[in-house]
This record gives structure tokens, sequence and C-alpha cells, in this order.
């Protein structure tokens, strides 16, 4: 049986909790039928930031509200609304919220299902959809 399209209504999509201030929105994954691409929203409070680390795959990110720093193999780029980036599979990266009072989102999308994150300073890999608890049933 083929998949069938779906509308995602973020705003009606339980968020999780990342830790630090970060949260994701899961959005398009494996179980609803994509079966090459992830994608979702996260979104920083103040300060927020999350861990440098690889990805197995390229990884597009849009920044939707507020302002980000991106550190991308080493070197930090200012961002604003609708900056976007795309990082190949095994270059260094992270994103931050610089701001002390503004909340940062951010949209991003793997170009494959099976995207994995291996934070560096720990060695520890997860698949995203793990993370985001997406795993299919």
């Amino acid at each position: 049986m083929s998949p069938r399209a779906t509308i995602l209504r973020p705003g009606q999509i339980v968020p999780r909790e990342r830790g630090g201030g970060a949260r994701t929105i899961p959005l398009v994954n494996a179980r609803i039928g994509s079966q090459q691409t992830l994608s979702g929203i996260t979104e920083f409070e103040p300060g927020a930031a999350i861990a440098l680390h690889i990805h197995n795959c390229e990884e597009t990110v849009l920044v939707l509200e507020g302002e980000a720093v991106a550190e991308i193999d080493g070197v930090e780029h200012a961002l604003g609304p609708t900056d976007t980036s795309w990082i190949p599979a095994g270059a260094p990266h992270r994103f931050r919220n610089p701001s002390a009072t503004a909340r940062m989102r951010i949209y991003w999308t793997y170009a494959s299902i099976d995207a994995t994150r291996t934070v560096l300073a720990t060695g520890v890999t997860t698949r995203i959809d793990e993370e985001h608890g997406v795993v299919p049933d």
C-alpha cells in the first residue's frame, strides 16, 4: 500500500523536551509514511543550545523565528529568519540561541529516514526518530 499524503499542524503536536531549554516538534517521519526524509521544528529558549554533533547524512536548517548562531566546522555564523544552512554528513555543528530574552525556532530536514546524531563530547550515537519518539510501531 502506498503512503498517503498528510497535513501536519505543528501547533497540535506535543513537543518533545530535549533538555537545556530546547524542545522538538517532530513532523515528517516513518510513522506518517515517509520513506526517505525526516523533518521537524526545534524551539530554543533564550540562551539554549544543542550539543556539538555530527550526522550520517545531509541536513538543511531554516531559521523560522529569532536570531541563531550556527557553529559549523568550528566557524560561527549569525543567522536570522529565513536564513538557511546546508550541512554535509560528518560536519561538526550545533545551533544556539544568543538572545537573553527571545525564543528562537528552526525547521530542519534530513536527507535520510535513517538519520543519526553523534554527540561529539560523549561519542553516543542515536537515531533522530528515536530521540523524538517517532519510531514506527
